[in-house]
């Protein structure tokens, strides 16, 4: 899978199935991604590195290795407290990632 560059500081891989999408993010020290929801069910797992994660309203920091369920339409937030890979599985899959409705991702 290609690597697509969504701003200086986050590269995606990913990969749609028929009910779920399935994505690498590379995010250097200092990365955002900021507060948004979506109707899909989300687990993160930090491949490598470590991440602050803010979901409605509550910090929790995952270390390589940990993983976080994030259920529908709940805000969250993500800052890479170090490099930092994720590997995130999404059911159903990414329609607007498809569509290519993924600006919050493209800002620094």
């Amino acid at each position: 899978m290609a690597a697509e560059q969504l701003n200086p500081l986050v590269t995606r891989q990913m990969i749609h199935t028929e009910t779920m999408t399935i994505a690498r993010i590379a995010l250097r020290k200092g990365a955002m991604v900021p507060e948004h929801a979506h109707a899909n069910e989300q687990v993160s797992t930090i491949e490598s590195g470590r991440a602050k994660f803010v979901l409605a309203g509550v910090e929790t920091i995952l270390h390589t290795g940990e993983s976080m369920h994030i259920p529908s339409n709940v805000p969250h937030s993500v800052e890479a407290l170090e490099d930092s890979i994720a590997v995130d599985l999404f059911s159903p899959r990414r329609e607007d990632w498809i569509r290519g409705d993924d600006a919050y991702l493209r800002s620094r």
